[in-house]
């Protein structure tokens, strides 16, 4: 069977927006399949025709964006919200939260329509930065393929008839004493915890189960086995002289990465009569935002790093004794010369 290669995901499923823009083109290039089986000598060049076409259109693109463009009329508030004043932005502040990044943020918003993410100067975490994802994130209240309606096995529905349905099913399980389960990923939110809470006294049975797909509970088992804490460390870049990280992205995908790349940065600058730079070594399998930020980057297959950690501690362990025997002696020579005094 001969092999049949696609160009994306509208072409797979042949969506119908795909198939009315491949016939409105001016030129369809030779599908995948047939290039790769074809010579490059046997390969034509685009035709005289179709050279004439793009020549056409690109004049007349030139044309239009030389003209002035339509005039649209707006038409105004019949009864115009308090809060709201065309032309004029409002501002809102707000938090973002996606299970790697956490920032508080301040949405600027016209007529109503969010149309830019800024950091919260007056956070004590973030300090007024947020990072590329946090800024993006306003995309994805535009995006055209985000659900409009609700669906009842793949068919709009309305809200109303949702909750509905709904609300009589959950209804019916708890009246029969049967489990209610909330599957979601880590909720940090005091008012979606306290709507949780609210939903749960008034569905007893109900068990809230959350779910991360990269989780960071296997840091928080360690730091329980290890220090008798279930939680996760905090840690203060803009305090540390030495950093080493060890298959660590914690500039991207760490547990705080706005919080702790705004940190890095401040240990990295020379200014205010700062002469120091933090130095940062890393330990990486492959390569990693953080990594091609360090000043030195050492690769280390999964396998060794157990070992490069070992040897890390055993390197900081010699060095810590070494400056205890050097105070135990020059302790001893203190006291020894205040006996040889008395």
């Amino acid at each position: 069977m001969e092999k049949k290669y696609w160009k994306g995901v509208e072409e797979l499923r042949n969506d119908a927006e795909f198939v009315r823009l491949k016939n409105d083109e001016f030129y369809e290039p030779l599908p995948i399949d047939e290039l790769i089986n074809k010579k490059a000598e046997e390969v034509s060049v685009t035709p005289r025709r179709d050279f004439l076409k793009f020549l056409g259109f690109s004049v007349a693109a030139a044309s239009l964006a030389a003209c002035e463009a339509p005039v649209r009329k707006t038409i105004p508030y019949l009864i115009r919200p308090d809060q709201i004043t065309p032309g004029i932005a409002n501002y809102y502040a707000s938090s973002y939260f996606d299970g790697y990044d956490y920032a508080s943020i301040v949405v600027k918003t016209r007529e109503g329509r969010p149309i830019k993410v800024e950091g919260n100067t007056l956070s004590s975490i973030n300090k007024g930065r947020v990072n590329a994802r946090v800024q993006a994130s306003v995309l994805s209240l535009y995006d055209n393929n985000r659900f409009r309606t609700p669906l009842a096995n793949g068919v709009e529905a309305k809200w109303a008839d949702i909750d509905k349905a709904i609300g009589e099913k959950l209804t019916a399980i708890a009246a029969k004493g049967g489990k209610i389960r909330i599957i979601s990923s880590t909720v940090i939110s005091p008012s979606t915890i306290r709507v949780i809470g609210e939903f749960t006294k008034k569905y007893p049975t109900t068990k809230h189960v959350q779910y991360d797909a990269i989780s960071f509970s296997a840091m928080r088992q360690a730091n329980m086995e290890s220090f008798g804490v279930n939680g996760l460390a905090s840690y203060m870049f803009d305090k540390a002289s030495v950093i080493v990280g060890i298959e660590s992205d914690f500039l991207v995908n760490g547990v705080s990465p706005v919080e702790y790349a705004a940190q890095y940065g401040e240990t990295r600058k020379l200014n205010d009569g700062k002469k120091e730079m933090s130095r940062h070594i890393q330990m990486e399998a492959s390569l990693s935002v953080t990594g091609s930020n360090a000043d030195m980057r050492i690769g280390v297959k999964p396998s060794q790093q157990g070992a490069a950690v070992a040897a890390l501690y055993n390197a900081i362990a010699s060095k810590a004794r070494c400056c205890r025997s050097k105070r135990t002696f020059s302790r001893r020579i203190v006291e020894g010369n205040r006996k040889s005094c008395r």
